[in-house]
């Protein structure tokens, strides 16, 4: 009986995730994975907040405490990385991450004695590399997902960087965050405990504003300044790192130097590729057959494989090579293209622009609407939200393709839906 009592916390943990338009997949090792991570407590109050932000005040009703004890408790949580707090209008607020990108990389973003990182780092791999039901539930289960590729700027020509926007520039989120956090990357770090480690820079992964905030003042991460974040992304191009980084246009949160070997969104990629798991930059890279000398050198640069060698067809060097893109699973990143010694790959605009969502409100609909659980985000059960979050959530709605406007009002069932997708058809 106190087994099922101490499940149960976690079980209540894991339906609360899945509220979520990034939820985790129950499975005996994801609870062995928030068992390390939560207390049973811990689980059994998160599992009561809501899913948009909250101040101390609201999370003091909802766990029927005085707010100074709720404070003490909200604290700790943010400490060990568990809860996002930000300031708002001269106020803390508090927010429950995803998994991923979220409170499951923070674990690991520090060498930590709290938790035994080893065992996480074997459950984490279990999880996500062997089960892959995770992976599949959060890169393929839609169009819409968590992240995207910035191209390697110096690798564009200057007829193509003015086809460049500043959201597209890894450059530009550095320099116009509000902060700026640099932390160990989980993926190398999961790996290294698998003695799977890449050589790779270890300190070299990003967090930006709110969420970097919040974990520089707990110590997750460390503060740089723009000049030490350009000189990170430029070490990240020298040793042909992806930038993959939160998949909005505004204050993004997050990019991470990637390696084909170690992280799990490259590793997504390469497995299903086909099935566009990573929103790609706006180009692609373009081989002049006539001077690639089949090297080779981009095939072994390419951190999803979409970069092979085939027959030049010569018929005075039979056995020559060059090299060929698969346009199907190219992530647009441009390491290739550093690779090439002879500068045989050249990056040109894709035919269709890659479209990135607004903002995480935005990001947030769509994820729900393709994968049905927009109900969650609209009808918080734990606490009603408030109109403007509401106004929020319907206004995002609103400027969708009619096909995914057709989606939210058959999801949430509501003839009041129905009416304003009606009403405002742009």
């Amino acid at each position: 009986m106190a087994h099922r009592i101490h499940r149960a916390g976690y079980t209540d943990l894991v339906a609360r995730l899945n509220r979520f338009p990034q939820g985790a997949p129950p499975s005996g090792t994801l609870y062995r994975i928030l068992e390390i991570l939560f207390t049973q407590k811990d689980a059994e109050r998160i599992a009561q907040l809501p899913v948009k932000p909250f101040t101390v005040d609201r999370a003091a009703k909802v766990w029927q405490m005085k707010p100074a004890r709720a404070r003490c408790i909200l604290e700790d949580l943010a400490g060990r990385a568990l809860l996002v707090d930000m300031a708002y209008n001269g106020e803390t607020r508090y927010v429950l991450p995803p998994p991923m990108a979220g409170f499951f990389e923070f674990s690991m973003m520090r060498t930590r004695g709290d938790i035994d990182q080893q065992a996480l780092a074997r459950l984490f791999y279990q999880y996500m590399n062997v089960e892959e039901e995770f992976i599949l539930s959060l890169f393929v289960n839609g169009e819409t997902q968590p992240g995207r590729v910035f191209v390697q700027e110096p690798m564009l020509p200057e007829t193509q960087s003015l086809h460049v926007l500043d959201y597209e520039r890894a450059s530009e989120v550095i320099r116009t965050a509000s902060r700026r956090g640099v932390s160990m990357c989980y993926c190398r770090h999961k790996m290294l405990h698998m003695g799977r480690n890449c050589d790779a820079p270890m300190d070299i992964c990003m967090t930006f504003n709110t969420a970097a905030g919040s974990l520089i003042k707990h110590g997750h991460a460390r503060d740089v300044d723009v000049h030490e974040g350009l000189d990170l992304l430029q070490t990240a191009y020298e040793h042909g790192l992806v930038q993959f980084g939160e998949n909005i246009r505004q204050h993004v949160n997050f990019i991470c130097n990637c390696c084909g070997c170690c992280c799990e969104a490259m590793i997504a990629a390469k497995k299903f590729g086909i099935l566009h798991p990573v929103h790609t930059s706006n180009f692609i890279p373009q081989v002049d057959s006539a001077g690639c000398t089949g090297c080779g050198k981009c095939v072994t640069a390419c951190p999803v494989e979409a970069v092979v060698l085939v027959s030049a067809n010569d018929p005075h060097a039979p056995k020559k090579k060059k090299a060929r893109v698969d346009a199907s699973i190219c992530l647009g990143c441009g390491v290739c293209a550093r690779a090439c010694p002879e500068h045989n790959i050249v990056l040109k605009k894709r035919k269709a622009r890659v479209i990135t969502p607004l903002n995480s409100v935005h990001k947030a609909v769509m994820m729900a609407i393709e994968r049905g659980t927009l109900q969650h985000l609209i009808f918080d059960n734990r606490v009603m939200w408030h109109h403007r979050a509401l106004a929020a959530v319907l206004g995002a709605i609103l400027r969708m393709p009619p096909a995914k406007q057709i989606m939210a009002s058959t999801q949430v069932k509501s003839r009041y839906m129905a009416y304003l997708v009606k009403r405002f058809d742009f």
